[in-house]
């Protein structure tokens, strides 16, 4: 598509150039022998009254056609786009009637406004190119105002409010460079509509006058003659067409070229999924993962937030992921929901849900495994919840749409799950909107709509961050009685690791995208072995601790996510490092029944009062 945009452009930009020069005399000569004339060879178009042959004419009207068309386009985006884009800077009451003002105009069809300015600046190309690039502003304005909305509301911005910016400066500074590239694609989209538009405000009489002429004269002049020489009418609007195309496939290009400089091909990997492992299915796994690896392409390169995650749960069991921020915990959540950009490369040796092996199934049956099967709890129920639908609808949504469930039953079943959570209030409650409610009151719908399903495993991601410690534990107790009553499998994400020592069976500890030790909530304190879970053990605060050395803190970072370094992600910050630990990575190994560690160089497991004790060994 680029070779044939470029190709096409290029062609009109050569005729632009060259047509007046080389066909010019040759269109502007008139033959009073050979006047209304059909195609000849001498003639390939036929000729006009004058007898002026309308090939030339045709060839040489590009630059008349195409200059008024972008000149247009280029007045009416910047009038559009300094309105559009003034409603971020301006105060709140400057700001409520420019867009009252972007409103009033849009209500307004843009071709009759066209029409409406051509007539009152007088027929011409001059009025017409003012006249259409009033009638385009508006457009370019509310475009521009939506995307200038999202620029307002961040804190860049704030602060250069703060600093005392004036407006041009944030204007030029800070709201334009932002919002560019969507313009730039639009107005070279709105070139070829207002090709068109010109051309049929010089087919009209209001836009160029003899003996100017351009494509749309041409039209105009053609077709009293069509039905006997249709050529003379049918070759302007292939012109027209042929530039409006060229223009279009423009905008397409660019915003092709955009994508793929903000999303940049993943390296080739060798694909997993045929070297799956042939070990059977176990009867009490819900879910078995084993080598989860995910791919994302972006602006900076290719990054590897997971790179060999090994987890399996068995049904029933509560088991908490814990790991700094950029740990790949929640992507690697996401991947097993198969919720990743389409983009992104996911592989694996083994993925079984339910017993089934996601290789063996079609797309449609695993999205209604997923559907049937999982459910999400996310760490913002404001934003996971949709904020223009009540929530029964919300929550009734799956269970109608996969069972078939009748409205009256679902809204039933809605009921019984908010009694469930604790809300009474249910049928009020359902006819409210999220906003509606408060934080604690979100995540507990969060949480029944999530049960509405029965599901057999729930991917809860920091559920309890944004809360108080009361609503968290009572969010936690919640979760506790649908493992119990549901024999629902629940893998519980969350940064605190008191938390999730306390309420979970079993703890993965995830660092630089791989579990680098699986074990029992219970051993947590004293029982860890890898360094990096010894150390977040040791950083949780503790009240009977001695209050005069400062809080223990992990020196240093996580790896590089677009980093491709050998060896154990870890080792940088380690203080038992070996010098293997830079070069070979550790595998997931057993130490013991229900204990695994990535790790060459394992701790020995801490005494009473483990965590004090490593602080002291860390100094």
């Amino acid at each position: 598509m680029g070779v044939i945009t470029l190709a096409m452009l290029g062609s009109l930009a050569v005729l632009a150039v060259a047509g007046a020069v080389v066909w010019g005399q040759q269109a502007d000569r008139p033959d009073p022998s050979a006047v209304l004339r059909g195609p000849t060879a001498g003639h390939p178009l036929g000729t006009d009254r004058l007898g002026r042959d309308l090939l030339a004419r045709l060839l040489a009207a590009t630059w008349p056609s195409l200059l008024p068309a972008v000149a247009a386009t280029l007045l009416g985006a910047a009038a559009g786009i300094t309105l559009g884009a003034l409603t971020a800077v301006v105060g709140g009451r400057a700001a409520r009637l420019l867009g009252a003002l972007i409103n009033l105009l849009l209500a307004f069809p843009a071709l009759l406004v066209a029409m409406f300015f051509a007539a009152l600046f007088g027929a011409g190309a001059g009025g017409a190119v003012f006249a259409l690039a009033v009638a385009c502003a508006p457009g370019f304005a509310r475009i521009t105002q939506t995307l200038a909305a999202q620029v307002a509301g961040t804190d860049f911005m704030a602060a250069a409010r703060v600093l005392g910016l004036r407006r041009h400066r944030l204007l030029l500074r800070h709201v334009l460079p932002h919002i560019a590239e969507p313009l730039m694609l639009n107005t070279a989209v709105a070139a070829g509509s207002a090709l068109v538009a010109l051309s049929g405000l010089s087919f009209l009489g209001l836009g160029v006058q003899p003996p100017s002429y351009d494509w749309g004269l041409m039209l105009s002049q053609g077709l009293d003659r069509i039905y006997t020489e249709p050529l003379p009418a049918v070759a302007p609007g292939i012109a027209i067409v042929y530039a409006t195309v060229a223009f279009q496939l423009l905008g397409e290009m660019l915003a092709g070229a955009a994508v793929r400089q903000a999303r940049p091909r993943p390296e080739e990997e060798p694909v997993a999924h045929a070297a799956r492992a042939d070990r059977p299915a176990s009867t009490d796994h819900v879910l078995e993962v084993e080598d989860l690896r995910v791919v994302l392409p972006t602006a900076d390169g290719v990054v590897r937030p997971v790179r060999g995650v090994t987890l399996t749960l068995r049904r029933g069991e509560l088991v908490g992921l814990v790991g700094e921020s950029g740990s790949g915990k929640s992507l690697a959540a996401l991947a097993v929901a198969d919720l990743l950009p389409d983009d992104a490369r996911v592989t694996w040796t083994t993925h079984r849900f339910l017993g089934a092996d996601a290789e063996s199934l079609t797309r449609e049956q695993r999205r209604r495994q997923l559907a049937t099967g999982m459910a999400l709890i996310f760490q913002n129920p404001a934003s996971a919840f949709n904020p223009s639908l009540r929530l029964g609808r919300q929550m009734t949504e799956a269970v109608r749409a996969h069972r078939g469930t009748p409205r009256a039953e679902a809204v039933e079943q809605a009921l019984a799950q908010l009694q469930r959570v604790g809300l009474p209030a249910g049928r009020r409650l359902l006819r409210s909107r999220p906003f509606q409610l408060s934080g604690g009151q979100r995540q507990r719908v969060a949480i029944a709509a999530a049960s509405m399903m029965r599901p057999d495993l729930i991917i809860a991601d920091e559920p309890t961050t944004a809360l108080d410690v009361t609503v968290q534990r009572q969010i936690m107790d919640l979760l506790r009685r649908v493992r119990r009553e549901d024999a629902t499998a629940i893998l519980f994400i969350s940064h605190d690791i008191a938390l999730v020592a306390d309420a979970c069976d079993r703890v993965l500890v995830m660092y630089g995208g791989t579990i680098v030790e699986n074990l029992p909530a219970r051993e947590l304190a004293a029982g860890a072995r890898h360094p990096y879970t010894r150390m977040l053990v040791a950083s949780v605060p503790d009240l009977a601790a001695d209050r005069d050395p400062p809080p223990l803190t992990i020196e240093g970072g996580p790896p590089d996510p677009c980093g491709t370094a050998p060896g154990c992600p870890f080792h940088d910050r380690c203080p038992h490092r070996l010098d293997r630990c830079a070069v070979d990575s550790p595998v997931l190994s057993p130490l013991r029944p229900e204990h695994e560690v990535a790790c060459w160089r394992p701790l020995p497991a801490a005494p009473l009062g483990g965590a004090r004790e490593t602080e002291e060994v860390e100094k």
